[in-house]
């Protein structure tokens, strides 16, 4: 790729020009307690207090940079070691993205020239410093961890394509192929216990939930509350299985940082659209042809009827309209 300069000048720092200035970030209980707070952080002058906030509670690294004194020296402890901590200035976070970005794409071939990258480089700091841009969350929380700070971990089970043999091959860490994507598309198996089964899908979603992604997938595989199992007995239907992700979701922090976990469930429903059959309120759907095979759609741990979907999942298996 060829990269022009559009808002950088070569040979020139990317925030020239750009003031940064000290700021603080709290959370408060209503009974006035902190929750987090954190200050003195460098921040643009121009930013407000809501991106201020969103920038300090979350995508802060808290722990394992080695920390800078004001003049840019590393500070050390009594034995000569870096002294460890959390990112505290919005350049640090600007330069690991737009560096592991830029390493990434000379590593691959990406820039037809050195200067390309370099100018990649700075153009990608100068619009995340004005807000000109801005990746997903994962990638805040995620990239380059490792090519910045060199944080390293024991592997997550994570896969990733080898570009050399060209093939996907296992994680040996946990941050030098970190997990940057948004969202995810999981397949379930209407199986308990084994590999890409109902309790493996849990632990597929921890995994992304962990590193602050979001997942979803159709349950229609899944039989329906009543119907008969392999070993004897009946089923306890999908929605008692949904309980248990909803819990497991809302239990996860993103990189340790609290918030909702975006997980969505869709099943197909066979049924008419009928006031019987809607699910709740919070619920995403939309209409479809009367006996057509209707999608129906629960997002972060909104629960529909569970009688009505249980009796879909019933019907749906007995006309064989499975995806």
């Amino acid at each position: 790729m060829r990269i022009e300069r559009r808002f950088t000048k070569r040979g020139q720092s990317p925030y020239e020009g750009l003031a940064f200035v000290k700021r603080s970030s709290e959370i408060r209980n209503p009974d006035g307690s902190t929750v987090f707070k954190l200050e003195h952080i460098d921040i643009p002058e121009h930013w407000t207090q809501l991106a201020i906030d969103i920038l300090a509670q979350k995508y802060f690294r808290k722990a394992g940079v080695p920390q800078v004194h004001e003049d840019g020296t590393p500070v050390v402890d009594a034995a000569g070691k870096p002294v460890l901590g959390g990112e505290r200035d919005s350049r640090q976070v600007f330069n690991r993205l737009a560096g592991c970005w830029t390493f990434w794409g000379k590593n691959h071939g990406y820039f037809k020239t050195p200067e390309d990258a370099t100018a990649f480089h700075d153009e990608m700091c100068y619009m995340l410093a004005y807000q000109m841009a801005a990746p997903n969350s994962p990638q805040w929380f995620n990239t380059g961890l490792h090519y910045a700070y060199g944080l390293s971990g024991t592997a997550q089970g994570h896969f990733y394509v080898d570009p050399k043999l060209g093939e996907v091959v296992r994680a040996t860490n946990a941050f030098e192929h970190p997990q940057p994507h948004a969202c995810f598309i999981q397949s379930i198996e209407d199986d308990l216990v084994n590999e890409n089964g109902i309790m493996d899908l849990w632990v597929r979603e921890a995994r992304l939930f962990k590193y602050g992604s979001g997942t979803g997938t159709n349950f229609s595989r899944l039989r329906g509350d009543g119907e008969s199992l392999s070993g004897g007995g009946r089923s306890s239907g999908l929605m008692s299985f949904l309980k248990i992700g909803d819990r497991a979701a809302g239990a996860i922090k993103s990189a340790g940082r609290p918030g909702v976990r975006p997980r969505w469930s869709v099943w197909i429903s066979t049924t008419p659209i009928s006031k019987s059959s809607s699910i709740g309120k919070s619920s995403k759907s939309r209409r479809w042809p009367p006996w057509s095979p209707v999608p129906r759609f629960v997002r972060n741990g909104s629960m529909p009827c569970s009688r009505p979907a249980n009796r879909s999942m019933r019907r749906g298996r007995a006309t064989s309209n499975w995806i």
